[in-house]
C-alpha cells in the first residue's frame, strides 16, 4: 500500500502553496529504510513574516465568526481526515518509523477525536454576568487572541498539531504552525485537504529549522500566544522569545516518569503495561514510562516475566501488521539511545536484555533498537535521571513506599506517573503524593480528549486535550455598564 503524495512542497501560507525565500530544501527520509519521501522548503524569517501577516489578515474575520460556523468547520476537518485515515496512518508510519498497527489505532483516531471534541465544548465558552449595584451591571467576555504560533515535535506529527490547532481554531484564532523538519509530512497533508475548507491565512504551515524558522516564528511581533510541545531546553528557549513580546505561551516538555508497582499488584497486567510504558512509538514519547518501581517481594518473578515480554517483541518493518516496535527518527537517535546504554552499564547496571541492534539485514539501513531493560538501577543515575528518549526501561528496586515515593518525584520532571495495585487507599494515596500531572492507576499512556494532559516543574506548563484547554486560546474582557435609576412615586 503507497500513498501519493507529492515529493517536492512548498509552505502552505495564505491558503496556497507559496515558494520559499530560500531555494534550501530540507530532505524527508523514511527513518526505516533511508528511503526519500520529500523535499520540504528550508524556511527563514521572510517565510514567518509572510505566514504571520496572512494569519494576521485573515483573523479579522475569522475570529467574529458564529460559534456553530467554527464548529461545523471543525467536524468537516474531522471527517476528512477520517476517510482518509489509513492514508494518513501510513504516511505517519513511513515518515515517523513507527508500527502502523499504532498509527492506524492510536495517532489517527485520536486525531479525529480532538477536532470533535473541541467542535463540541466550543459553544460553552461563555462569561458571566453579575450586578455590582442597582445601577450598574458587569459581564465578561472570552474572546480570541488571534495569531497563534503553534510548534510542534516529531514523535506525534499529527496528532499534537490537532491538540493545538483544534483549540486554537474553536476559540476563533488563527494558526501558523511549524513542524519538526524530519516529519513535516502529515501536516501538509492535511493543509493540503483543507484549502478549500478554511478561508485563506486560517491555517498556514511553514516547515524549516527551528533556529531558522521556529524562533523567528515564536518571537515574531505579529504572534499573539505561543503553544510548544518538545524538549525541555527548547522549551526554555520559547519561553524566552514569548516574554520579548509579553504575550502567553504553553509549554509541554520532557519527562522521565515512573511506574511503581506494589506487591499485590495483577502482575501480568502490569508486566503488560510496563512494557507498553515504554515500547510505545520505541519509547519516543514524552510520557514514556522508563523508571519501573518494583517491590522487591515481586521483583524476581516480574522481572522474569517482563525480560521474556520485551525479548519476544516484533523489532522491524513498521509497515507490517505483525511489527511491534519499529525504527527510531535518526542514526542520531539511535547512537544517543546506545551511549545511554552504554553509560548505564559504566554506572553498574544490569543489562538484563536488548540494547542491541537486530540481526536481520534487511533492519540495516534503518534506526533499529531492540528494547532495552535494566535492573539494579539507583535513581541517581543518569539514565534514571534523564531524558533519554528510547526504549530503555530502568528498574528500581523499592521496598518502603515513603522513600520510594522520594525518589519517584526525586527528578526534575513532573510529567506522568502509573501506579499498579488492587488497593484503592494505596493507589489514591499514592497518586496524591505523585508530583505528576497525570496519573494512570492500573493502566498507562491513555491520553484522550476531555482530560486535562500537561506537567509539573521542568516538563512544562499549561494544560492541553481539554476544555480547560480554551482558556488559553481566549483572554478575558470585562464590560461594565451603569444604568441610572429614575424616581419615581414622589420619591
Amino acid at each position: 500500500m503507497t500513498v501519493a503524495a507529492p515529493r517536492e512542497y512548498g509552505h502552505f501560507i495564505d491558503g496556497s502553496w507559496r515558494e520559499p525565500a530560500s531555494a534550501a530544501r530540507i530532505d524527508v527520509v523514511n527513518p526505516a529504510t533511508g528511503e526519500l519521501l520529500a523535499r520540504v522548503p528550508a524556511g527563514d524569517s521572510s517565510d514567518v513574516d509572510a505566514a504571520v501577516d496572512a494569519a494576521g489578515k485573515a483573523f479579522g474575520k475569522w475570529g467574529r465568526s458564529s460559534p456553530g460556523e467554527r464548529q461545523r468547520v471543525l467536524l468537516e476537518i474531522a471527517a476528512r481526515i477520517e476517510r482518509r485515515a489509513i492514508d494518513f496512518a501510513l504516511l505517519e508510519t513511513q515518515n515517523v518509523g513507527k508500527p502502523i498497527r499504532e498509527t492506524r489505532s492510536i495517532d489517527i483516531p485520536a486525531t479525529i477525536d480532538h477536532f470533535r471534541y473541541f467542535a463540541g465544548v466550543l459553544r460553552h465558552i461563555q462569561g458571566h454576568t453579575q450586578t455590582i449595584s442597582p445601577s450598574m451591571l458587569h459581564f465578561t467576555l472570552r474572546e480570541p487572541l488571534g495569531p497563534i504560533a503553534a510548534i510542534v515535535p516529531w514523535n506525534y506529527p499529527l496528532l499534537l498539531a490537532a491538540w493545538k490547532l483544534a483549540p486554537a481554531l474553536a476559540a476563533g484564532n488563527t494558526v501558523v504552525l511549524k513542524p519538526a523538519e524530519q516529519t513535516p509530512l502529515t501536516v501538509l497533508e492535511l493543509a493540503a485537504e483543507l484549502a478549500d475548507l478554511l478561508p485563506p491565512g486560517v491555517f498556514n504551515v511553514v516547515t524549516g529549522y527551528g533556529p531558522d524558522a521556529g524562533a523567528p516564528l515564536a518571537r515574531h511581533r505579529g504572534i499573539r500566544k505561543v503553544a510548544f510541545t518538545g524538549e525541555t531546553a527548547t522549551g526554555r528557549l520559547i519561553l524566552q522569545y514569548a516574554a520579548e513580546n509579553i504575550v502567553p505561551a504553553t509549554v509541554e516538555l520532557g519527562g522521565k516518569s515512573p511506574q511503581i508497582v506494589f506487591p499485590d499488584a495483577d502482575i501480568d497486567r502490569a508486566v503488560e503495561g510496563a512494557v507498553n510504558g515504554i515500547c510505545q512509538c520505541q519509547g519516543e514519547v514524552c510520557f514514556a514510562g522508563s523508571r519501573l518501581f518494583l517491590h522487591r517481594d515481586v521483583h524476581d518473578v516480574f522481572l522474569e516475566k517482563l525480560a521474556a515480554k520485551m525479548s519476544g517483541l516484533a523489532v522491524g518493518d513498521p509497515t507490517k501488521e505483525e511489527t511491534q516496535v519499529g525504527s527510531l527518527i535518526s542514526r542520531e537517535q539511535l547512537d544517543r539511545v546506545v551511549s545511554y546504554i552504554e553509560t548505564g552499564k559504566k554506572e553498574g547496571a544490569r543489562l538484563v536484555c536488548g540494547g542491541t541492534r537486530p540481526d536481520d539485514p534487511s533492519l540495516a539501513r534503518g534506526s533499529f533498537l531492540t528494547p532495552a531493560l535494566f535492573d539494579g538501577v539507583r535513581n541517581g543515575m543518569r539514565i534514571a535521571q534523564e531524558e533519554i528518549f528510547g526504549p530503555v526501561l530502568s528498574v528500581i528496586p523499592w521496598s518502603d513506599v515513603d522513600a520510594m515515593i522520594a525518589e519517584a518525584n526525586g527528578v526534575a520532571y513532573g510529567l506522568a506517573a502509573g501506579v499498579w495495585t488492587r488497593d484503592l487507599s494505596a493507589a489514591v494515596r499514592t497518586a496524591k503524593a505523585l508530583q505528576a500531572g497525570t496519573v494512570w492507576v492500573n493502566m498507562y499512556g491513555y491520553v484522550g480528549a476531555g482530560g486535562p494532559f500537561g506537567g509539573y516543574k521542568e516538563s512544562g506548563f499549561g494544560r492541553e486535550t481539554a476544555f480547560e484547554t480554551l482558556s488559553h486560546y481566549t483572554q478575558t474582557k470585562s464590560v461594565y455598564i451603569g444604568t441610572s435609576e429614575k424616581k419615581t412615586g414622589g420619591r
